[in-house]
């Protein structure tokens, strides 16, 4: 039975689909020792072998795993920095699989992050068909009134794209700062730090604190552990891999 390329290499817990694209076409890949840039490419996962920088890409042998991780500000979302800045995987060495990130956190940005080698999950939990709730608390500079919230709700423009309605509650606004809760079904880059900046507003601080029914709770920043079955099986009915009931 045949598999795309992209989607075998998301199941071996490589990148998310769409980072094993971007990997794909940059000729790293490999099949039979032949490189492979085109996408869409099918694979024998029984008889091909693939390879990427050389190194064999296998399922995992250990089974799947998945990991709450609370990002702290001032690392990347990468495996490596060709400028040398810290990473997350810098911080979770203690985890032996090989996993990835769930999502964009920016350099700057906090909270939770899930980190898997489930690929099919990874990919439902970003893709945006699947309207996977993200919540976050935002500090942003100066007094946010009321119709600003409310146009974040009925959606702003960002580079020529509407985003969708949002949640938005105002939880403390002084003259100085407004601290409010945002919850979105998208994944655009940077995209709740450009939305406040459509309604006049700088984040200062930005924390992810739920994805989907998932919470970070008490976790302290720089530290991961593992789901819990109730929630892995909560975030699997959430993306349609098991049925309800």
């Amino acid at each position: 039975m045949t598999i795309r390329l992209q989607k075998y290499m998301a199941s071996c817990g490589v990148a998310s689909r769409r980072r094993c694209d971007e990997i794909i076409s940059s000729g790293r890949v490999r099949i039979n020792g032949r490189v492979v840039t085109a996408m869409g490419t099918q694979i024998e996962p029984d008889t091909d072998r693939v390879t990427l920088d050389g190194q064999d890409v296998r399922p995992p042998s250990a089974g799947l795993v998945y990991y709450m991780f609370h990002k702290p500000a001032g690392c990347l979302v990468t495996n490596h920095d060709e400028r040398g800045r810290p990473t997350i995987f810098d911080m979770i060495d203690q985890i032996h699989e090989r996993v990835v990130a769930v999502g964009r956190l920016d350099y700057d940005s906090e909270g939770l992050l899930v980190l898997t080698n489930d690929g099919d999950l990874a990919h439902r939990l970003m893709h945006p068909s699947f309207r996977i709730e993200k919540e976050y608390e935002v500090v942003v500079d100066g007094h946010m009134r009321p119709d600003a919230a409310r146009q974040l709700r009925l959606g702003v423009e960002i580079d020529g794209r509407m985003t969708l309605p949002a949640q938005v509650q105002l939880m403390t606004s002084g003259p100085n700062t407004t601290r409010a809760r945002i919850v979105i079904t998208e994944g655009r880059k940077r995209q709740v730090r450009y939305m406040f900046e459509a309604v006049g507003h700088t984040v200062r601080r930005l924390i992810r604190v739920r994805e989907g029914a998932l919470a970070l709770g008490h976790l302290p920043r720089g530290k991961f552990r593992r789901l819990s079955p109730r929630e892995i099986e909560a975030l699997k009915r959430e993306t349609l891999l098991t049925e309800e009931g």
